[in-house]
């Protein structure tokens, strides 16, 4: 039977770069690299990146983030793939010091930390990885994680214009306001 997801890669431009995003970004929450590997192709390494869960047996593994040098390509915001990923972390002090570290690296920011308009007590900012992947840091009060995991859900409403498909962004160049807008 399934337990969960246990890891995702990401095939990106500089994996030194992205390295330096995630880490930078969540490091300091412990993030680490866990492992390199050879790929199937023996052309390329992986690095997956976690937090040091252990594997519990017969429960939900970790799931890790693997990034490996891509063959080449762009992403596209919307376009078939990832559309984002998205990490929780243990309050919204660590929401916000996590969005003023990607400040801080210059990284572009889509969404402010804000708490999120169709569900009250989930707080999260958006932001761009150097490969315009939009990338998610997020905390869940107890009571709606609560609300979530009994099956009680909002129904969600129109969202933000700029949740719209969009062209494709660098995301290096940021916009003169904070938002990323």
């Amino acid at each position: 039977m399934p337990k969960g997801l246990d890891h995702i890669d990401l095939a990106v431009k500089d994996p030194d770069r992205s390295l330096d995003f995630y880490l930078g970004m969540l490091g300091p929450l412990g993030l680490r690299v866990e492992g390199r590997f050879q790929t199937y192709r023996e052309t390329e390494e992986v690095v997956y990146l976690g937090f040091g869960q252990r594997h519990v047996f017969g429960g939900q593994p970790e799931t890790r983030l693997g990034l490996r040098k891509a063959d080449g390509g762009e992403h596209l915001y919307y376009g078939v793939g990832i559309e984002h990923l998205a990490f929780t972390v243990d309050s919204r002090t660590e929401v916000d010091d996590a969005y003023q570290r990607c400040l801080a690296m210059g990284a572009r920011i889509q969404i402010a930390p804000e708490e999120e308009p169709d569900l009250p007590g989930y707080y999260a900012f958006f932001v761009f990885d150097p490969d315009g992947i939009r990338v998610e840091v997020c905390h869940w009060s107890d009571e709606v994680r609560q609300q979530w995991d009994d099956g009680v859900h909002v129904e969600a409403g129109p969202r933000r214009p700029d949740d719209s498909p969009q062209q494709p962004c660098n995301p290096c160049l940021h916009a003169s306001d904070s938002s990323g807008r």
